[in-house]
């Protein structure tokens, strides 16, 4: 990506990720730059209760915002945008107590692929694979953050104009990987997210059927930019990369265990 493309695309894909956590929120409590996404439905959720800065706050203000808003949580989750800004926040949120981290955000750039072979599924179908995936990746997973962890998926269909959930299956018509689709054909973008494949079903070929096919339906959809966002210290970003992405920014995330 050229730097033109790349300053054009970011503030595009920083907006969208804004707007779907206001969607997909219950509530919302706004300050100067920024605001709380709120879901009381499912408490022990980080991605559905946080703080989120997208614009110009005081970075000596966010961590007594932060305990304002997530007062009645046991965690703080703070997402900074800007990189310059989360630079400039990363010593006032040191001090409360917080530890500073990055996701990779990849936007697709190679050619568009041919359908994969997924195909959407609902609720119910992807109940038991996610719930057998959190106790993979939380070994010892309270049963009450489970509940959280699967349901959550519910209020994603608030975030954008069009939720999907993608699913590969086994020739037995088992789930062997799925993926959320975020599309929002009225601004050009649309997120990839949570690319998960069952343990037995790896190397199959499954998580690149579901990526294939949530490229290809994003951009008959009229989504030309396609993201996603990756954990920079593990392999699959690496993976993406060999399927067309490109590192174009990172979103820091600022979390203390405890409030």
């Amino acid at each position: 990506m050229t730097s033109t493309a790349s300053d054009s695309e970011l503030p595009r894909i920083h907006r969208f990720l804004a707007d779907f956590d206001r969607r997909q929120a219950a509530r919302t409590v706004d300050f100067p730059g920024g605001f709380a996404a709120l879901d009381d439905a499912y408490p022990g959720s980080r991605r559905n209760n946080h703080v989120l800065v997208d614009g110009a706050a005081d970075p000596a203000a966010l961590a007594g915002f932060a305990d304002e808003t997530l007062g009645h949580l046991p965690h703080r989750q703070v997402y900074v945008l800007d990189e310059e800004l989360a630079a400039a926040c990363a010593e006032p949120l040191a001090v409360a107590g917080y530890v500073r981290s990055t996701s990779l955000v990849m936007l697709h750039t190679g050619p568009v692929p041919a359908d994969g072979g997924a195909r959407t599924v609902d609720l119910d179908a992807l109940r038991g694979p996610v719930a057998e995936s959190w106790r993979r990746f939380v070994p010892g997973v309270g049963e009450g953050l489970l509940v959280d962890l699967v349901e959550r998926r519910a209020a994603r269909r608030r975030g954008a104009e069009d939720v999907r959930f993608l699913a590969s299956h086994t020739a037995e018509g088992e789930v062997a990987a799925w993926a959320d689709l975020y599309l929002d054909p009225a601004s050009g973008v649309a997120q990839v997210e949570d690319l998960v494949t069952v343990e037995a079903h790896l190397r199959q070929g499954h998580a690149g059927a579901v990526l294939d096919t949530a490229l290809r339906t994003a951009a008959d959809a009229g989504c030309g930019t396609r993201f996603l966002t990756a954990n920079p210290a593990n392999w699959p970003h690496r993976w993406y990369g060999r399927r067309g992405f490109t590192a174009l920014g990172h979103v820091t995330r600022f979390e203390r265990a405890q409030g």
